[in-house]
C-alpha cells in the first residue's frame, strides 16, 4: 500500500487551527483521523480547526472529551471527537458504541489513537503532533490512500 507523508511546521495556534480547518474542508464521510502526540502538542487545537472546516456551528466549543471519551457535533457531516487518553483496554469502548461510529459514514477524530492500533483501518489519516518550542509544532500527516485528503490545501 502506498504511503504518502506530508510535514508542516505550524508556528502558532492560528496556523494549527487553519491546518485543521483545511483538513475539515477536504475530507469526506467515513474518514477516520488518528491523532497522536504528547500532552499539549496541539491535537485538540487541530480538531477545533477540523470542526470549523466541517461547518460545526460556532456555538459548540470543541474541547477534548477526556472524561466523556466521545463527543458528537452537527455539521456538514456527523462529526465525532474521541479522546482515548483514559482508556486502558480497547474493550472499554464496546459498551459506548465506539466501533459502530468508526464503521459508519461519520467523520471521527481520535486523540491518542495509538491505543487502538489494531482496530483502526489502514485507510485512516494518521497525524502526529510534535512540540518544537512554546509556539511551534511539527505536524506529520501519513496517508495510505491518495484520495483521503487533498494535500495541496494544507
Amino acid at each position: 500500500m502506498k504511503e504518502t507523508i506530508y510535514t508542516k511546521i505550524s508556528k502558532s495556534l492560528q496556523q494549527t487551527l487553519l491546518t485543521g480547518e483545511n483538513i475539515g474542508r477536504s475530507i469526506s464521510p467515513g474518514t477516520v483521523i488518528c491523532l497522536s502526540g504528547d500532552l499539549g502538542s496541539g491535537k485538540t487545537a487541530l480538531v477545533q480547526g477540523i470542526a470549523k472546516g466541517l461547518c460545526v456551528p460556532a456555538k459548540y466549543y470543541i474541547t477534548s472529551p477526556t472524561y466523556n471519551i466521545i463527543n458528537q457535533y452537527p455539521g456538514k457531516y456527523p462529526f465525532f471527537h474521541a479522546d482515548l487518553y483514559r482508556i486502558n483496554n480497547s474493550n472499554e469502548l464496546d459498551d459506548i458504541g465506539f466501533y459502530e461510529i468508526l464503521n459508519s459514514k461519520n467523520i471521527v477524530a481520535i486523540e491518542w489513537a495509538e491505543k487502538l492500533k489494531n482496530h483502526i483501518s489502514s485507510s485512516s489519516i494518521n497525524i502526529n503532533m510534535q512540540i518544537l518550542d512554546d509556539t511551534s509544532r511539527l505536524i506529520t500527516i501519513k496517508l495510505y490512500k491518495d484520495n483521503l485528503i487533498d494535500l495541496k490545501v494544507l
